[in-house]
């Protein structure tokens, strides 16, 4: 037998094999650039030595207080300064941060804190009420910690044990923090919006958290005088990673706490800032505000978009104000984005019209995504590249989870195979671009977040008229889709469709509850199946 000499004494050691990690992005950048600015929000302003200092000054506190490897770190916050220091401090202790959807309700996310088994939650004073709310549904009991952020001026109280400054305060800014043992030990948990149930926990892990990052930088095209301003919501996928990304490069993170199309044009202009995302909710804002809240562009603004696809004449119109918009696609279960439309100098020459159609493909995979395949979810064989064949969009690579959190039958489900089955349905165009047409589980994306139809149908069922109910997306320029209701009533039975609203309005998180109601008799097949296809058609023409 002869032995490759390629593997004899050529192993693994301390010198040649380190963990991939993207909290060494933080400790270079602080060692090359300290002096270089890394925060604004409002008046603060804060370097890349400040930054780290800390972030070590957070960890060495948590972990006096007993947080360690394995724990779960809670948050609920905005786009603020705390919220990126909690995205190194936490895993720079072993522990695993859980930023939570601050558009969610309180039982929701008290069953979020159970699940994950919190052992500390940190909370922004305007959602105080809300956390409080939540911890009378959970039966643990973590740490909390307030946040009291100086550019927030509305009401809310305090509800922990200490504020964030004081506990930072608290800390050593020399604190000797270590790369995690292992790079498949997790670094975070996001929890899905509950398409089925209970929302699933979501865990990512060291190595493809450092990876996507890296990846954004490339797909983005960054540069050490990138400017990033934070529209995209830190607690949705990590912020699209980009809270680990702008460490890369060493550039500027722009906090934004309230995403408004006045506060974005005010950011741009003062901060110069270079590249921001979103859903097609901020695209909106960006495309229909009033010319007082438009300002000139100081330069080229790169925005990723993503979420559900942007239509053609959305695309468009954001262009003709001197953006340049990059579709991306993915979802949590992939870090955020993983697939990109990455651009051909040639579609420069296309017609308006057709180069907006054809940057409305999702795209390719990110160089940092090994596998990326449109496949019959039955034989597991690839669908033709003829741009008209349906099958399951599907996903293989170190920028795919760990898997669901406690729950091994539905991460042996999204893993059957040997790829991640992401639940959407699209077609492979003949020069390797997927394309979106449809979701298999219904599922609708407003604003960037997942609404699902069954759980609305499940709220409106239980209303004493109504007869029979099925939810669909209606395409939203502003929202990207909102939900649309169609609604048989009972015999004798009277409701306008404010009143429906309403009463999903007192049931459901607002951003779930139908926007359009229709009264009708529901399309169904022979069989008695509501044909929900049907109801899409009629709800493009709405």
């Amino acid at each position: 037998m002869t032995t490759n000499p390629y593997e004899l004494d050529l192993d693994k050691n301390p010198a040649n094999h380190q963990p991939l990690s993207p909290l060494s992005f933080l400790k270079r950048a602080a060692e090359v650039y300290p002096g270089k600015l890394a925060v604004i929000h409002g008046s603060l302003r804060r370097n890349y030595r400040e930054f780290y200092a800390r972030c070590r000054r957070l960890a060495s506190a948590l972990s006096e207080r007993g947080i360690g490897l394995g724990d779960t770190v809670a948050v609920i916050a905005p786009n603020t300064p705390a919220m990126l220091e909690l995205h190194y401090a936490v895993p720079m202790i072993g522990a695993v941060l859980n930023t939570m959807n601050i558009r969610l309700d309180a039982p929701i996310i008290g069953f979020m804190l159970d699940h994950g088994g919190a052992k500390a939650l940190f909370v922004d004073r305007e959602f105080s009420q809300l956390a409080a709310g939540a911890l009378t549904h959970a039966t643990v009991k973590p740490f909390v910690v307030d946040m009291d952020d100086p550019e927030y001026d509305g009401a809310g109280e305090r509800i922990g044990a200490i504020e964030y400054e004081d506990l930072v305060a608290t800390g050593d800014p020399e604190f000797n923090w270590q790369l995690p043992a292992d790079e498949w030990q997790a670094i975070s948990l996001n929890y899905t919006s509950g398409t089925t149930g209970n929302p699933k926990g979501v865990v990512y892990h060291h190595r493809g958290a450092y990876l996507l990052a890296m990846g954004n930088v490339v797909t983005a095209g960054m540069t050490d005088k990138s400017v990033y301003l934070w529209t995209v919501p830190m607690f949705h996928c990590n912020g699209w990673i980009f809270t680990w990304s702008m460490s890369v490069i060493a550039g500027t993170h722009v906090c934004l706490r309230r995403v408004a199309a006045g506060n974005i044009y005010e950011a741009i202009e003062a901060h110069g800032v270079t590249h921001m995302g979103g859903a097609p909710t901020v695209m909106g804002f960006l495309i229909n505000a009033t010319d007082e809240e438009k300002k000139k562009l100081p330069n080229t603004v790169h925005y990723f978009a993503a979420a559900a696809p942007p239509p053609a004449a959305t695309i468009k119109r954001l262009e003709d104000q001197g953006f340049n918009v990059i579709h991306v696609y993915g979802l949590t279960e992939t870090y955020g984005p993983a697939v990109v439309n990455a651009w051909h100098e040639e579609w420069d020459e296309l017609e308006t019209d057709a180069r907006a159609q054809v940057k409305a493909r999702q795209g390719v995979n990110y160089p940092v995504l090994e596998g990326l395949s449109v496949r019959d979810p039955e034989t597991m064989e690839e669908v033709p590249r003829d741009g008209e064949t349906m099958g399951e969009v599907m996903f293989r690579g170190n920028v795919v989870m760990k898997g669901y959190l406690k729950n091994p039958k539905a991460t042996a489900e999204a893993f059957e195979g040997g790829w991640f089955h992401s639940g959407d349905l699209g077609v492979w165009h003949a020069d390797n671009y997927i394309q979106i047409k449809d979701r298999s589980k219904d599922i609708i994306i407003s604003g960037g977040e997942n609404i699902s139809s069954i759980e609305v149908e499940d709220v409106l069922y239980k209303h004493p008229d109504i007869l029979e109910a099925a939810v669909v997306a209606r395409p939203d320029e502003k929202w990207g889709e909102t939900p649309c209701a169609f609604i048989t009533l009972k015999r004798g039975a009277a409701q306008t469709e404010a009143e429906i609203i309403a009463y999903c309005r007192a049931n459901l998180a607002h951003f779930k509850c139908p926007k359009t109601v229709v009264f009708t008799d529901l399309p169904k097949t022979s069989t008695g199946k509501i044909q929900k296809f049907k109801l899409r058609e009629m709800a493009q023409k709405l």
